[in-house]
């Protein structure tokens, strides 16, 4: 019984590596418990008791008659999601002005060529979305741009924290758009001054935006 714990313990920790390596992405099924057996070599019940320990975490999600299926690759997303489930737009508004201000400084200072053309990408998937009116897609393309200019900024605590909120942001993108405050180009300045190099105006482009989402403009 003494190694019980132990052995619970490292079974999770198996298992938390293939989905936070995404081995096992988010929405994909994970193995059934007899191959789960076999890989972790550890018997059922601490299988069972492994996985329900992710189940409580968050990370993983039981459907009755289908199977167990990975829900979030971040334990820290899961928290963070559960104290600002309901917090204000402006609230998220603030923290993204907190965070994405810096990021688009770090961005222009340390920009490569290869940054460079994602982020063109980026901008261009963007004001596609928008010109075809596609509501979902361009939720998604503006926050790929933003997840672009954050990974630009090369600092990883900077991309941890920004990833880990994700829902919380995209869903204040949604509601910018649907709300009417955000155009088809209306980061396009951004990107240019990224491109360029120019910190000063990457961060003046962001703040202004942000600004305006919160009334300061």
């Amino acid at each position: 019984m003494a190694r019980r714990p132990g052995l619970i313990d490292t079974a999770v920790d198996a298992l938390r590596s293939r989905i936070t390596s995404g081995e096992w992405p988010v929405g994909s099924r994970i193995p059934p418990e007899p191959a789960l057996v076999d890989l972790l070599g550890v018997g059922r019940n601490t299988v069972r008791e492994a996985v329900q320990s992710l189940v409580h975490a968050g990370l993983l999600e039981r459907r009755q008659g289908s199977g167990t299926y990975v829900l979030s690759s971040s334990e820290l997303a899961v928290t963070m999601g559960r104290h600002i489930a309901d917090a204000r737009q402006r609230d998220v508004v603030e923290v993204r002005r907190a965070l994405e201000v810096e990021a688009a400084r770090l961005a222009a200072r340390r920009r490569t060529a290869t940054d460079a053309s994602a982020l063109l990408d980026a901008r261009d998937a963007r004001a596609a979305a928008y010109q075809a009116g596609d509501l979902d897609k361009m939720v998604v393309t503006d926050l790929d741009l933003h997840r672009t200019i954050v990974r630009t900024a090369a600092n990883p605590v900077l991309v941890s924290l920004y990833e880990n909120l994700l829902d919380a942001i995209g869903e204040n993108i949604r509601f910018n758009f649907v709300s009417d405050t955000h155009g088809g180009d209306a980061h396009d300045g951004l990107v240019e001054a990224i491109v360029a190099g120019d910190d000063a105006r990457a961060v003046a482009e962001t703040s202004g935006y942000l600004s305006a989402f919160l009334g300061e403009a």
